[in-house]
């Protein structure tokens, strides 16, 4: 028997339009076709952003349902999982399309430097996320950019803030914050599990940490993310062809771990989501 391994994929780079050479899903039909494919390569979870016709983040409610009925017709099950990141608007507009219901949706639970500007997140900000996600039953991926968001995370959790079980997402990678670093994650890893014991967590690399996140991932016992929001390469030397590639990548390192791609249900079980409809 094998344990069941959640591959997220983040599907829309950040660069709007072409990426060395390497085109992003823009449109609601190109973001439902690349999840899809990447949905039957093994994926079950998608990170979405949403894009304006010209390649620019949007934080149109509008945009998020198109490409959410897509979803829900072509990738049956999948979890979806909306980003209230920085791209996607300010303020309170970051959270404008959690009255759609997505299974899931991001929260970064406290700020940190990012390559060119400061990913900010302010108390009062975080605590309106968090309590919309409540009201409209959408639950959290906890993002940890650094240690304190794994406390802050807790914390909400432990204060009712955030429904659990905790579901946590560690990122390394991004310049000026964490690096990828084998020590910090393990740190990080105990850390959540002494303070949400029966808390999830997700490994996401950027660049090219993002295969050294995944084989870390799975042999500790957690979850992968891959895609073309953190990286477009199969190795230094090859662009990935399609988020789809990615997912496939990942899906190969499974056995040598004692892993398999986590189903539908799985996926939804380890999360603690309702059953696929």
């Amino acid at each position: 028997m094998t344990t069941p391994c959640i591959i997220s994929v983040a599907i829309t780079g950040s660069v709007p339009s072409k990426k060395d050479n390497q085109a992003v899903p823009i449109t609601a039909a190109e973001q439902v076709e690349s999840t899809q494919q990447a949905f039957e390569a093994g994926a079950t979870l998608v990170h979405l952003h949403v894009r304006n016709e010209d390649g620019t983040t949007s934080s149109d409610p509008g945009r998020f349902a198109r490409v959410q009925e897509g979803l829900r017709q072509h990738c049956p099950g999948i979890i979806i999982q909306f980003s209230t990141g920085g791209r996607s608007g300010t303020g309170h507009e970051r959270g404008a399309m959690l009255s759609l219901r997505p299974d899931m949706a991001s929260l970064a639970t406290g700020s940190c430097n990012f390559p060119t500007r400061v990913y900010e997140n302010s108390p009062d900000l975080v605590d309106w996320l968090a309590a919309e996600m409540i009201k409209y039953d959408v639950k959290p991926e906890a993002e940890a950019f650094d240690l304190s968001m794994i406390f802050q995370a807790a914390k909400m959790a432990q204060d009712g803030r955030i429904r659990g079980p905790l579901h946590v997402q560690f990122v390394m990678g991004v310049k000026n914050a964490m690096p990828v670093d084998r020590e910090s994650f393990e740190f990080y890893i105990r850390t959540l599990q002494r303070l949400a014991p029966d808390a999830t967590w997700t490994g996401a690399g950027i660049a090219s940490g993002q295969l050294k996140l995944a084989h870390w991932s799975l042999e500790l016992g957690g979850h992968c993310r891959t895609g073309f929001e953190d990286n477009i390469r199969l190795n230094k030397d090859q662009l990935a062809p399609s988020n789809a590639a990615l997912v496939e990548q990942v899906v190969a390192l499974c056995p040598n771990y004692g892993r398999h791609p986590a189903s539908v249900a799985e996926a939804r079980q380890l999360l603690s989501l309702p059953p696929p409809v």
